[in-house]
């Protein structure tokens, strides 16, 4: 593709996927942001982190998230084009990943609250009770300003890697729904409507197969706050989601499939947003590329452009190679989750296989956005580390990317058990074996295995490389299968 044309999100998905679903309302999309939302976006991210209005003027608690008046506007312009209601209009999740690829190249931020409502929407069509999903569900799906969001809400102050140790949310029965009581250290998308919630039911084992997956409104029956936010979190960046402690003192929930099911529903509700982890994280890639190739074109340096110097126009090719290979498993993470987002426990291989692609994926992707954006900064020299001209938000932007929903150690280690228990990797290589080299997929089946008779302590320990390498080798992969 020419390199003008990689400077639209639009353009290059429509390069490297030939057909688009939804094209013209990807184009319409773009546009807005082009006409409006870039500039609603800068603005957002100059004013720092947004305000909380604890209290109303007679000193009722009300929680209120202060965004100046055109983020809602902004916000709501992705809910109002389709970024969730399209997934259960069109039964598929192809075009609300489009849609978040394109948010993504100008405000990856803004995309952890349409990946949330998303991961809200999915668990409460699959398993809530008829009557909680004729309740909530619609609200999710509105296409004006009365839409709701929703919010996934796991991570409690002892960490979110050891779920089955660090979660200590107590859940009740109360009649026809559960009284929740505890704490959520990082909330994103605090002031959501609805939220999903990790909770251990009363008497249920400190183990991860103690935990359920609970549906809470921001409001109880009564019309009260349900929950409650101690503070908004000062983050470094996504200052377009607001992330927020959260106190629950017997909020009201609903369960949400069997409680046997609970850690198999947080999955779920975890891999959702590791794929969108991804796609968010290519689109930075390609973002950052955008524009240090636009500052490239014209900075001059010894007499001529500094992109016409052949040590920065090589680098210029490999990022553009590295980023559609990134894009090719991150996009690959998506066509095999399209597949299988409908299935319960117990899961297929295909789903499996999806997990591992998955884990590749969220590690591969996330690790590039901030090596790139790194890079970025570089191209631009001394104002590149100027917050005025932007390179600066991207690097900030990327170094959430490589934690949220599991840092790149959870990615390897749930990589690695799905491998273990699940034989994925012999799924994976199966999978691939229409578009690779026979000799290095026998070299690369050969090294897993290896690897796999490992004594515990050394397998986990020498894990990254032979993941990173596992990555570097399905992206490249995937890459010939999108040409």
């Amino acid at each position: 593709m020419s390199w003008e044309e990689f400077r639209s999100p639009v353009s290059f998905l429509k390069q490297k996927l030939g057909a688009v679903a939804c094209e013209q309302t990807l184009r319409a999309y773009e546009s807005y942001w082009e006409r409006e939302g870039k500039a609603i976006s800068e603005i957002v991210d100059r004013a720092g982190t947004p305000w909380l209005r604890m209290f109303d003027r007679f000193g009722r608690r009300i929680d209120e998230i202060l965004f100046p008046p055109e983020y809602w506007t902004l916000l709501k312009h992705g809910y109002q084009t389709g970024i969730i209601w399209r997934a259960f209009e069109e039964q598929s999740l192809i075009s609300s990943y489009l849609l978040g690829y394109v948010t993504s190249f100008y405000d990856p931020g803004l995309y952890c609250p349409y990946t949330v409502s998303l991961s809200t929407a999915v668990p409460l069509e699959k398993y809530g009770t008829e009557s909680v999903r004729a309740r909530f569900l619609p609200m999710l799906l509105k296409r004006d300003d009365s839409v709701w969001q929703g919010a996934t809400w796991m991570t409690e102050v002892k960490g979110g890697s050891d779920l089955g140790v660090a979660v200590e949310t107590i859940a009740k029965p109360s009649g026809d729904h559960w009284l929740l009581t505890g704490e959520k250290y990082f909330a994103s998308n605090a002031g959501a409507e609805l939220a999903v919630v990790a909770a251990r039911p009363e008497g249920a084992p400190k183990t991860v197969r103690g935990l359920a997956l609970f549906l809470l409104p921001k409001y109880r029956q009564d019309g009260s706050l349900n929950y409650t936010i101690r503070r908004l979190k000062d983050k470094i960046a996504t200052r377009s989601v607001p992330t927020g402690e959260v106190e629950l003192t017997n909020s009201e929930a609903y369960l949400l499939g069997k409680l046997e099911w609970g850690i198999y529903l947080i999955l779920e509700v975890l891999n959702l947003s590791r794929v969108a982890n991804s796609i968010g994280s290519v689109a930075l890639t390609q973002r950052v590329l955008s524009d240090a190739l636009s500052f490239a074109q014209e900075r001059t340096a010894f007499g001529k452009p500094i992109l016409e110097h052949p040590l920065l126009r090589r680098q210029f090719e490999d990022r553009i190679a590295q980023v559609e290979m990134a894009f090719a498993l991150a996009w690959e993470a998506v066509t095999l989750l399209d597949r299988v987002w409908r299935q319960t426990p117990p899961y297929s291989e295909q789903y499996h296989l999806f997990r591992l692609v998955a884990h590749l994926a969220k590690y591969w992707t996330a690790e590039l956005a901030a090596q790139t954006a790194k890079w970025g900064m570089e191209v631009y020299g001394g104002v590149g580390t100027l917050a005025e001209f932007g390179m600066d938000r991207w690097l900030r932007e990327s170094m959430i990317l490589a934690i949220w929903e599991g840092t790149p150690h959870r990615q390897m280690l749930d990589g690695l058990e799905v491998m273990e228990r699940k034989g994925a990797h012999r799924l994976l290589l199966q999978y691939l074996e229409p578009w690779a080299e026979p000799k290095a997929l026998r070299e690369m089946q050969a090294r897993i295995e290896a690897h796999l008779k490992l004594a515990p302590a050394e397998k986990e320990a020498q894990i990254e490389g032979l993941f990173r390498d596992l990555a570097n080798f399905t992206a490249a992969v995937l890459r010939s299968k999108l040409t």
